[in-house]
């Protein structure tokens, strides 16, 4: 099924340090009173709904020795990268001795597009359904992101956040889940999480209680506001057409840089073009922080250049902040062109031979020129970022 939903290593610090500071400025702090729950603190209840169907609220862990409260999210690669370090904590501990929840605390149109550059999926209460299902998730998942009223009440200020309370629901440890920032278990030094419910169930006192959660920071509501800024800084944009010989075509399938490219081959009479190219703007937002760029190629007349400026300008197909730096690096001003050359077989020649004519056509060239996936005809935008996705990493 086909998902319009919207869903980060950048090229260098200065890049980064003026990306942040033209658009969003620094990140604003968590709402004002929100800090995380204190040591003994009795563990606020909630009635949230999960994605299996079901509403959650601490009653239905009642059987459980040790609870644990997951504030987390699908777009987060730390979170990601501690989804099978939990899985086996999980595994570790019979269901009467441990159970955990995980809360999605993100207001999801408080992200703005290229923090999901590691995720398939969003925010979204349908994007969590599609996230576990993909990853296989097996414990519960649900959503405040409608209300954060169950964030705020735990003071949950990062992705992934844990809290741990003993039988009587008391605060017994807060913080990271381990000591490692990376996807990698083998990184993982201090067992934070693990050690502290080890020490409940055996009746010991906790060696550190509180330690600093690591990962994104929640994405409150308020955020909303940055959001839209940056959304329409990006639409305010002029987009620029250029013509493009077959040595210019041939020397971008060869992609000489960093980067991993997306290549489309589109014109304005054809309808599923015009169909897909709004995720394929998407697309090329959500991941311009991670060395990505997309490139489309028109087979309209060199004669209807301003038409297809005109189209793409609607569809809002312009350079994202980082691609553009990148673009510039290259010697380039734009990312869309126009085919400039006698016949298509030398299109074809150009960037793909096996590309039978069929178009709308898409390519993903790897850096040195490798074509790691191609498909004629509407993109499946959900089967297009698990490729990107796959290449790029979803941890660090």
């Amino acid at each position: 099924m086909k998902s319009s939903s919207p869903i980060a290593s950048l090229f260098s610090l200065g890049i980064a340090l003026s990306f942040s500071a033209s658009t969003v400025g620094a990140p604003p702090p968590p709402p004002e009173g929100v800090t995380p729950l204190e040591i003994g603190s009795q563990a606020p209840d909630f009635s949230l709904p999960g994605i299996d169907g079901k509403d959650y609220s601490l009653a239905d862990f009642a059987d459980s020795e040790v609870l644990a409260v997951l504030f987390t999210c699908n777009h987060c690669p730390s979170a990601q990268g501690a989804e099978e370090r939990i899985q086996a904590i999980i595994d570790a501990f019979p269901r009467e001795d441990f159970s955990l929840v995980a809360i999605s605390s993100s207001d999801p149109a408080g992200v703005r597009i290229n923090e999901l550059g590691y995720s398939i999926f969003d925010d979204s209460f349908e994007g969590m359904k599609q996230h576990a299902k993909h990853y296989g998730l097996t414990f519960p998942y649900i959503y405040d992101g409608e209300t954060q009223a169950t964030t705020r009440a735990y003071g949950a200020l990062a992705t992934p956040h844990i809290f741990i309370f003993d039988k009587a629901r008391k605060l017994r440890y807060s913080g990271r889940i381990d000591d490692s920032r990376f996807g990698d278990p083998s990184t993982v030094k201090e067992a934070n999480t693990r050690d502290a419910i080890q020490a409940i169930l055996d009746g010991k006192e906790i060696e550190k209680t509180v330690t600093r959660a690591h990962g994104c920071s929640t994405k409150w509501a308020y955020k909303r506001e940055l959001v839209s800024k940056f959304d329409e800084e990006f639409r305010s944009q002029t987009v620029s057409v250029e013509l493009a010989t077959p040595e210019t075509l041939q020397k971008l399938r060869a992609n000489d840089t960093d980067k991993l490219r997306l290549i489309n081959i589109w014109a304005t009479w054809c309808g599923p073009c015009l169909a897909e190219m709004p995720d394929l703007v998407e697309i090329a937002r959500q991941f311009e922080t991670r060395g990505f760029d997309l490139i489309t190629v028109s087979t309209d007349s060199p004669d209807d250049k301003e038409s297809v400026r005109k189209m793409l300008q609607r569809f809002h197909a312009g350079l994202p902040k980082v691609t553009a730096a990148s673009v510039k690096e290259e010697g380039r001003s734009t990312n869309n062109y126009i085919f400039k050359g006698d016949d298509i077989d030398q299109l074809a020649e150009a960037l793909d031979p096996s590309w039978e004519g069929v178009q709308p056509y898409s390519i993903l060239v790897a850096p040195g020129g490798k074509i790691i996936y191609s498909h004629k005809g509407e993109i499946d935008p959900i089967e297009l970022r698990t490729k990107i996705v796959e290449f790029l990493g979803r941890t660090y």
